[in-house]
């Protein structure tokens, strides 16, 4: 019972950090200075930026590049490398730093962040993790800088960072236009740089760390000793990101308003592109409005997938998604256990996985239905509004701008739970009471399907 309630706690940390993070960057973004004219932006809004940063989504009520100040730009920035990396993270990053020691409770949080199943070697994890991140930001700056430079001056050197970072922590914010990446759209140094970043960002640190020591090592061999997760994340991403710029490719390569005018490489570069940002990062070289109902479905599912755990991205995860599939056709195939690639999938993993997928559909569906009530209009735009929120995505079908007071909340609110993660939430708001009884009740066999 006490690792119950120490797990709760942790979990109950983290919610009260994230939210702690966007109560002060709201309070900043409200200030005069944050805006570009001066005039401080109704709280509402400031809130809602602050919420949208923290949480990596990407999902704006006011324009991010008209309406802040550089001071504004640089709070919406940080927020979002909180965000990206996890207030907990960021937190640890510090008082290693300040070589202040991380005691027990700490690294159980970072555990419980990172969603970890060990304590052993936490402090070294951090410094990799943010190490790393820097690393790949500054690397995605510079490419960027190349575009940017030339187009807007000195300028361009902020506009690189920024950009690199929002990709990087798949937030999908930008400071470049008001129609996101579309004026770049047939670039293909902003177009590779951007879907790079977000898919390193994406995969999760593990798999980073797993791909960096193959890199390092001279035997090639060493693929097939890649972690079982690493195999499922790298097999799953792939699938989903070709498959993905297929099916965008066959639905919208007839379609006046988006691919029609284009080349044959063009419509794959685009295409593709489109099948990277939903996996929850907000970019947009398409405005998703002109999308067919074919593909802004397509858009809906991969943005309700996601990226994987330990990464940036928000979604499901396509470990879960895996998990739910692979112990499908088990059932279906009559086998008692889940196996792939010679290992066993344990029932506590696939309790997860379940619990992740109810929590987020959960989320999608009152959302949905809140929206519709309050707000009204196309049920496809508010169902892709939505599963965008609580998926972190960021991605739109120009409906954002158009809330009222109670659909930002609405917003607002899903963003928060799509964040802190619908694990956590499942951990957080119930307690196994079941635990304390030696007893266990008794089984009933009932009719399933």
């Amino acid at each position: 019972m006490r690792k119950t309630v120490k797990r709760l706690s942790s979990i109950h940390v983290i919610m009260a950090a994230f939210f702690l993070v966007i109560l002060v960057g709201s309070v900043l973004l409200s200030l005069p200075c944050s805006s570009a004219d001066g005039k401080a932006v109704p709280y509402l809004d400031a809130l809602f930026t602050a919420t949208t940063s923290t949480c990596v989504t990407g999902l704006v009520t006011l324009p991010t590049v008209t309406t802040w100040s550089v001071f504004g730009q640089t709070v919406i920035l940080v927020l979002i490398q909180i965000g990206g990396l996890g207030v907990i993270t960021v937190g640890a990053g510090l008082m290693i730093l300040l070589h202040r020691r991380i005691g027990l409770s700490g690294r159980n949080l970072i555990s419980e962040s990172f969603n970890l199943n060990t304590l052993g070697g936490i402090v070294k994890f951090v410094k990799k993790v943010i190490t790393l991140s820097l690393i790949i930001e500054l690397a995605g700056a510079l490419a960027y800088m190349t575009v940017f430079i030339p187009a807007f001056g000195a300028k361009g050197v902020w506009i690189s960072v920024f950009t690199s970072v929002s990709a990087f922590c798949n937030a999908g914010i930008d400071i470049i236009a008001e129609n996101s990446l579309c004026n770049y759209a047939l670039n293909p140094i902003v177009n590779i740089t951007t879907m790079l970043l977000i898919i390193l960002g994406g995969i999760g640190f593990i798999v980073l760390f797993d791909l960096e020591k193959i890199c390092r090592s001279k035997n090639r061999r060493h693929l097939r000793f890649l972690s079982l997760h690493s195999k499922i994340v790298l097999c799953v991403t792939m699938v989903l990101l070709f498959s993905g710029a297929l099916l965008f490719f066959l639905f919208e390569h007839d379609n006046p308003n988006t691919l029609q005018g284009y080349s044959v490489p063009q419509k794959s570069m685009l295409a593709f592109f489109q099948s990277v940002t939903t996996r929850t990062a907000g970019f947009a070289t398409i405005p998703q409005e002109n999308l067919t109902q074919a593909s802004a479905f397509v858009s809906i599912l991969l943005m309700f997938i996601g990226g994987s755990p330990t990464g940036t991205a928000g979604g499901i995860k396509t470990v879960a998604l895996f998990v739910l599939l692979i112990s499908a056709v088990s059932v279906i195939n009559n086998k008692r256990t889940v196996d792939v690639f010679n290992r066993q999938i344990s029932a506590e993993i696939l309790k997860k996985a379940v619990a992740v997928f109810v929590t987020s559909l959960f989320i999608v569906l009152t959302s949905t239905a809140l929206l519709l009530a309050f707000e009204g209009g196309d049920f496809l735009d508010i169902l892709y509004e939505t599963v965008s929120a609580t998926a972190t995505v960021g991605l739109t079908r120009n409906f954002t701008g158009s809330l009222s007071f109670v659909g930002k909340a609405i917003i607002i609110f899903t963003m928060y739970l799509g964040r802190v993660g619908p694990i956590s939430l499942a951990f957080a708001f119930s307690v196994n009471k079941k635990s304390e009884n030696i007893i266990t009740n008794p089984i009933e066999e009932i009719n399933v399907g």
